[in-house]
């Protein structure tokens, strides 16, 4: 433990440079996900439906474990979501990217569930080491 007590009690630093670079890396990586899940899951429904999802699970998995946080996840979720959201919108004249079909609707609620329980998996900002357990 640190002096000042327990590290979860510890005020919240910003990121390093290298870190907000990377999560900056998987916000677009998640956009990028976000387009091609929205074109190839219409285009080759169901499997096009389950390429998409599992395409985003596999970023925002991978976004987790590559910088060791839920922040991993999050990021590219957050781009990903924003991008969905984006391309649901329907424009003044009438054109949209999402047709009103079931698919469209799973990639969408899938997409969020498969985020949240990503971010779940990820590491949290818990303490390491053998002085941090009970009884030591």
């Amino acid at each position: 433990m640190t002096e000042h007590g327990s590290m979860l009690a510890q005020p919240l630093r910003p990121p390093s440079v290298g870190r907000a670079l990377a999560y900056l890396g998987l916000f677009l990586l998640g956009v990028l996900v976000a387009l091609a899940g929205a074109l190839v899951q219409a285009g080759w429904f169901p499997g096009g439906l389950l390429l998409a999802l599992a395409g985003a699970a596999g970023l925002f998995l991978g976004g987790a474990r590559a910088t060791g946080s839920r922040g991993g996840a999050v990021a590219p979720a957050a781009g990903w979501m924003v991008t969905v959201v984006f391309l649901t919108a329907s424009r003044p004249e009438g054109d949209f990217l999402f047709g009103a079909g079931g698919g469209s609707y799973l990639f969408l609620l899938g997409g969020m569930a498969l985020a949240v329980i990503c971010a779940t998996l990820g590491r949290g900002r818990q303490p390491d080491g053998d002085r941090v357990r009970l009884g030591k």
